[in-house]
């Protein structure tokens, strides 16, 4: 997939965990397997660049909530029952469903962490493992403490799948000495970080009261972003002027499009954001929040909602929408060797079934796949080289058991 939009045919080649060629396979390359991939189109895969993924246990609850603040006064009871049985089923339930629709890479925010980072190892993709802080300094000092080892073990384990990062939750409900202690921690550990920010018109109006400043002027003038790199999730209500400062930080924004429309949280200004050549990335957010992991639909309603806002169709064309789900997630994340089909990069691909009703007729491919392309189309997932799922059959995860146990863990959890 390129700029230029040449859509071609052509073959592939893997060999070990890199893209030997793309083009005509050189007359040396003899394969051990060959797929046919007549009437697909093969593309890098997909970054899932913010979510909280063993939220799939609340998936379709509460879902009537009448703004964040509200839904999150809901699930936060929830999530003080859980245990890490729960959250191991949940985010194995997650894996697959990322897998299932084209996703090789996702950035975490969540408890329990090791046992996601164990969901990612058994289904073979990669994860930014956020450890997830809340409260004060003292507190955030003890979660880190606590799951920081047992997370790193899994890591060491991934064969360069996983990273670990430090994830303050957000300015309402991490203190600045948390905030700091984070920071400090990411660079002497050399970890990026991963928060929420000004999500919501009330968040800001809050921050203003309680510092006299927005949330990303709280957070540049305590230290926050110094020497340190950094994931932001939503960023729905920015000014012109901060979005010139982000523009000059080691920064990217994650827009969350359908979480935010659903939490009536607003519609993120992502075209004046590309504008000012700031790298923004796309996230589904928890499946809560939601309600699923399918990157297809985020892409779809990414580039819809930027029309809504900006009563412009041209604001955010479907190649940009692409590049969002792609690049520039792998570049937020920090995975410089995915992201685009070309010799050399990792072989993290996915290969769509195109000879569909509602992919015919293709015409523009970069369109179909923004605004026609479902999950369901995905065939095959490659991650390293290595395939995670081959004609919808995932690889290293039972997924009916997996289902089922989730099941049981949810009816357990109401019981609690």
């Amino acid at each position: 997939m390129t700029r230029s939009g040449l859509f071609e045919m052509s073959d592939v080649g893997i060999e070990g965990r890199k893209i030997a060629f793309v083009g005509k396979a050189p007359l040396s390359f003899q394969a051990d397997k060959i797929i046919d991939a007549h009437d697909c189109i093969i593309m890098p895969s997909l970054v899932n660049a913010h979510t909280h993924l063993s939220m799939e246990l609340m998936r379709n609850y509460k879902d009537t909530a009448s703004n964040l603040m509200a839904w999150l006064n809901e699930i936060f009871p929830i999530e003080n029952k859980l245990v890490e049985n729960d959250i191991l089923w949940a985010s194995r339930l997650g894996v697959c469903e990322l897998i299932q629709s084209g996703c090789t890479l996702f950035n975490d925010m969540y408890f329990m962490q090791h046992r996601t980072a164990q969901a990612a190892n058994e289904g073979g993709i990669r994860a930014c493992i956020g450890m997830t802080l809340f409260g004060d300094e003292e507190d955030s000092k003890q979660r880190l403490a606590q799951k920081s080892k047992e997370t790193a073990t899994q890591i060491s384990e991934s064969e360069g799948r996983l990273h670990l990062d430090v994830a303050p939750h957000a300015i309402y409900t991490c203190t600045k000495g948390s905030y700091l202690y984070a920071h400090d921690w990411a660079k002497d550990h050399h970890c990026q970080l991963h928060t929420h920010l000004s999500e919501t018109k009330g968040e800001v109006e809050n921050c203003v009261k309680e510092h006299g400043k927005t949330p990303l002027n709280y957070l540049l003038e305590m230290g926050y972003f110094n020497d340190t790199k950094h994931v932001l999730a939503h960023c729905v209500h920015l000014t012109e002027d901060e979005m010139e400062t982000l523009a000059s930080l080691d920064a990217s924004v994650v827009n969350n499009p359908t979480s935010n429309c659903k939490l009536a949280s607003g519609i993120a200004p992502i075209g004046r954001m590309l504008g000012k050549h700031i790298n923004v990335a796309l996230g589904t957010d928890g499946s809560s929040s939601n309600n699923n992991q399918n990157m297809f639909e985020e892409m779809h309603v990414a580039s819809l909602v930027s029309t809504a806002l900006t009563g412009d169709i041209t604001s955010l064309p479907p190649y940009q929408v692409l590049e969002m789900a792609t690049i520039n997630g792998a570049k937020a994340l920090g995975f410089p060797e995915i992201g685009t089909l070309e010799a050399g990069k990792d072989a993290d691909l996915i290969i769509i079934d195109t000879h569909k009703s509602h992919l015919t007729p293709l015409n523009d491919p970069f369109s179909a796949l923004v605004y026609s392309t479902q999950a369901s189309d995905v065939d095959t997932v490659f991650c390293q080289g290595k395939i995670v799922m081959e004609h919808r059959k995932i690889t290293g995860i039972d997924l009916d058991e997996t289902i089922r146990q989730t099941e049981i863990c949810w009816q357990d959890i109401k019981s609690r």
